[in-house]
């Protein structure tokens, strides 16, 4: 890819998910477009088997955008990590198209397990603030992550996860990030299964009261008939 198509390419996708750019010139000094630029070096000197400069150059990055992103990930285009400090992305990282990462994500290993140790994570992906994926699994197209999950497992596409450990609460309901990157106004499936408690509760309290009217009325029955 051309540096200025690159170029385009980087304004076109952070102005069309970040509200508080203005202008394209904002774009430069954006943490994503300067680690984004970064990498796309570094992974070029890592394809070419140049490991040291490759490495020399991406922790230049990581220094100056807070965000680590290692010269072997394979990364798609459109890739949007919004403020980005502390976003961590390994080494056989996979990432598709149209991918959103918000602070503080971490698309890591889970020990020293060697070959391909890191998540993919397939098109229109969103992953929200300081979640964690961890192992080799894939995150399916169109999912989203919650914000402070911990995911160890595989996700099916179109599915909302959140929880520790990450459990998927929502599927099938298709959108594309790039249009819903809403981090608040997911299922909370803790305060569902204690929504269900309370209702459950409240029936057998009804019950009990009426089984007490009941036996209150044959009580009085039996009185009058002795």
């Amino acid at each position: 890819m051309g540096l200025i198509r690159f170029v385009k390419e980087e304004i076109a996708v952070i102005r069309e998910r970040d509200p508080a750019i203005h202008s394209n010139m904002e774009v430069f000094l954006y943490p994503s477009f300067k680690a984004m630029v970064y990498y796309r070096i570094a992974h070029r000197l890592y394809q070419n088997k140049h490991y040291f400069w490759a490495r020399w150059i991406s922790q230049r990055g990581a220094h100056k955008t807070g965000i680590e992103i290692h010269p072997g990930a394979k990364i798609g285009r459109g890739l949007f990590i919004d403020h980005g400090q502390g976003v961590i992305i390994g080494e056989t990282t996979v990432i598709g198209d149209n991918v959103t990462l918000y602070q503080g994500v971490t698309l890591g290993g889970t020990g020293k397990e060697h070959g391909k140790r890191h998540p993919t994570l397939k098109n229109n992906v969103m992953v929200s603030a300081g979640a964690k994926v961890l192992g080799s699994f894939t995150i399916g197209e169109n999912s989203k992550i919650g914000a402070g999950s911990v995911v160890l497992e595989e996700v099916p596409p179109n599915s909302t996860v959140v929880g520790v450990p990450g459990r998927v609460v929502k599927r099938d309901n298709v959108y594309m990030p790039r249009e819903d990157l809403n981090q608040v106004d997911l299922p909370d499936p803790v305060r569902e299964d204690i929504q269900n408690l309370q209702h459950a509760n409240a029936e057998l309290i009804n019950r009990l009261l009426d089984l007490e009217k009941e036996v209150q009325l044959l009580k009085k029955e039996n009185g009058k008939t002795v």
